[in-house]
């Protein structure tokens, strides 16, 4: 058990379309859930940006947010992430200040460098493959913070209507040292994604921490650690639902990507062994089974990561076994 105070238990959400279903019944199932997580007291509900992938309805991440926000309270909402490098900056100040405007104090900015998606994706998205591209993130960032800061006389010759002055709470994602190092240096809270790329998150943790330079937005190191969790009534039913995520990896690193799949009794006509292995190293930050599992999990990860607060990813096939992974990792929180 940890020997820090009670870590909030916050959701990512890839807004996942299973095979047979619709974007349109990928929003409701995110509805359900935002609804579920908002009564179960989840800390907040983040939406990753995708491009190009016919398993992942999130693309238009602000919109989606927008529906949630207009069909919850309280519940906080943000990105996890917007892929600034997607986006003119003023564009995402304008969505967000319009966000926030309409539902005042439950926004958060998660932001990504990656582009999340294909190099031709990004050329659809009529975004330049110049390195200056990635070069201009710091710069983007600092932009946006200074826009949400402004005073409320502040008359910039280019501003966000709505956006400025709101003090829009920003944040930096990652899967690598760059946004941990970057995070440090601007004095941002930090979230790293080792529900995909475990093998940095101790490395960046470390650095975050060791470099956090205090601002006027965040007084010390606040750091989410994103992991995934697949929890059932039974340890096998858990695996049997884990199975979808296993074989949607499998399927991406296939150059495949899809609708999520139906889960499968047995993987092992499914991947090669080389398959197999890749596929576990990258899911490795995964807490698979019943609710003893999960809480022994939670627990072991708050202990060794001294994470302020843990974000749970969860690619379930059944809308309805999701809603009861997501409440069994709330009951398993709770219990620590």
């Amino acid at each position: 058990m940890s020997e820090k105070k009670s870590v909030p238990l916050s959701v990512l959400d890839l807004a996942p379309i299973p095979q047979g279903a619709s974007p349109r019944d990928a929003f409701h199932a995110s509805l359900a859930l935002a609804q579920q997580a908002e009564e179960l007291g989840f800390h907040r509900y983040w939406l990753a940006e995708h491009h190009n992938m016919t398993g992942i309805a999130s693309a238009a991440t602000s919109v989606l947010i927008g529906y949630l926000a207009a069909n919850t309270k309280t519940l906080r909402l943000g990105s996890g992430g917007i892929m600034l490098p997607n986006h003119a900056p003023l564009v995402i100040a304008e969505q967000f200040g319009t966000l926030e405007s309409l539902y005042p104090g439950r926004i958060d900015l998660g932001l990504g460098r990656a582009p999340g998606s294909d190099q031709r994706t990004m050329m659809a998205l009529r975004r330049h493959q110049s390195p200056n591209m990635v070069d201009s993130f710091p710069e983007d960032v600092e932009t946006l913070i200074a826009w949400f800061d402004a005073e409320k006389d502040a008359q910039p010759p280019v501003q966000p209507v709505p956006g400025l002055g709101l003090k829009i709470p920003v944040w930096l994602l990652g899967s690598s040292l760059y946004s941990a190092q970057l995070a440090a240096k601007l004095g941002l809270p930090f979230a790293f994604a080792s529900h995909f790329a475990p093998d940095l998150l101790f490395q960046a943790l470390h650095m975050y921490r060791e470099n956090f330079q205090p601002s006027a937005r965040l007084d010390k190191p606040y750091a989410i650690v994103c992991i995934n969790i697949v929890a059932a009534d039974s340890e096998r039913e858990a695996r049997f639902l884990f199975t979808s995520m296993q074989q949607q990896f499998i399927n991406l690193r296939r150059g495949q990507p899809g609708p999520l799949p139906p889960p499968v009794e047995n993987m092992d006509h499914l991947w090669t062994p080389s398959e197999q292995y890749g596929v576990q190293q990258a899911l490795s930050m995964s807490v698979v089974g019943d609710l003893t599992k999960v809480q022994h999990g939670l627990a072991a990860l708050i202990r060794e990561t001294q994470a302020d607060e843990i974000m749970v990813n969860g690619q379930i096939f059944d809308s309805q076994a999701r809603l009861r992974s997501f409440e069994l990792a709330m009951q398993a929180a709770r219990s620590l």
